[in-house]
């Protein structure tokens, strides 16, 4: 009997890595993070998703923040095998209006990001 990484296990994994990602802006490092056909809606029913790894990077890098600009905190609302439900709150600095997130990520048999779909709300 192996010892197999729980879903749970594999997603604060993931979220670890998108927050890198965040901070970094680092191609390569969005990159790792998606299925090469991923789907990124930035809501649902995006009529203009960012699609595949390059589609997704483009997309990711002209809407970036600036690492020092905000914090995010989440919890795992639940997980599956292939599905992740997260709710955050994304905290900017300078002002700036923060947000309550919920994410749906799907996941491909390699643990990558095949589709991420996420709401966002400003906070009154």
């Amino acid at each position: 009997m192996t010892d197999q990484p729980s879903a749970r296990d594999h997603v604060h994994a993931w979220m670890e890595k998108y927050q890198a990602a965040w901070a970094s802006n680092e191609p390569q490092d969005i990159r790792d993070l998606f299925a090469e056909d991923a789907r990124y809606e930035t809501r649902p029913g995006d009529p203009e998703p960012w699609l595949g790894r390059d589609g997704i990077v483009d997309g990711w890098l002209a809407a970036r923040d600036e690492p020092a600009d905000w914090t995010f905190t989440w919890k795992l609302l639940g997980a599956d095998a292939d599905t992740a439900f997260i709710q955050g709150m994304t905290t900017y600095s300078a002002g700036r209006p923060s947000y309550d997130n919920l994410w749906v990520i799907r996941f491909d048999g390699a643990g990558r990001a095949a589709a991420f779909t996420e709401w966002f709300m400003e906070r009154a």
